[in-house]
Order: structure tokens, then C-alpha cells, then sequence
């Protein structure tokens, strides 16, 4: 399961994020972008996340995930579309030459501290 891989470096990068002047922060939640293309179950990494983060800066915060859908758009027509199935094939031209132009992502938007 590399979900626990991905949510020990999203541990990592949330802690070094944290300003270093101040002390005994308390993260409330630790928010993320995760593209359907990604190969992550938000399940998996959710659960992995709330192991690894006891007795850190990170125990009481929550790991929120919006999911990216995939958007594509055809290189031949220029039409855009969300993916909904996987069939990657512009449904305006039939054309199989697309730029995928979200649904890849996996990164940290922010973090949300205690008052």
C-alpha cells in the first residue's frame, strides 16, 4: 500500500511547514488536492495518515482531500471535457490525441492552525 508512503511525506511537508517561531501550534487539518489519476485511495491515505500522526505536531488534525476529476482537451478540435469513464477518446471529434489537463495532481494546498 504506498498510501502510507504518500501520507508520511504529506506528515513531513506539513510539519516543516509549520513557522518555526511558533511553538506548540496545534494543525487543525491538513488539506490536499488529489487528482483521479493519481492512484491514491483517500480512504487508504486518510486511514494511513491518522496512524503515523500521533505524537506529532499533526495528532488532532484532520486530513481533508478534494478529489481533482480529469479534464482533457482533444490536441486535433480543441474541445475540453471532464473524463467520467475510462475512455480516452474526444467524444466531440473521435480523436485519441488529448492533453490531460488536470486530474494528475497530489499536493498540499494548506494547513489550517489553531488560534
Amino acid at each position: 500500500m504506498h498510501e502510507m508512503g504518500i501520507a508520511m511525506q504529506v506528515m513531513d511537508i506539513a510539519i516543516a511547514s509549520i513557522p518555526k517561531d511558533m511553538e506548540d501550534v496545534k494543525v487543525e487539518s491538513v488539506n490536499l488536492k488529489v487528482g483521479k489519476l493519481a492512484a491514491v485511495v483517500p480512504d487508504s491515505l486518510t486511514f494511513c495518515f491518522d496512524i503515523i500522526k500521533k505524537d506529532t505536531p499533526l495528532a488532532d488534525a484532520d486530513l481533508k482531500i478534494e478529489e481533482i476529476p480529469v479534464y482533457a482537451r482533444c490536441k486535433d478540435c480543441g474541445f475540453g471535457w471532464t473524463i467520467l469513464e475510462p475512455v480516452f477518446l474526444c467524444p466531440e471529434c473521435g480523436g485519441g490525441a488529448l492533453d490531460i489537463v488536470s486530474g494528475r495532481e497530489l499536493e498540499i494546498t494548506s494547513l489550517e492552525l489553531a488560534d
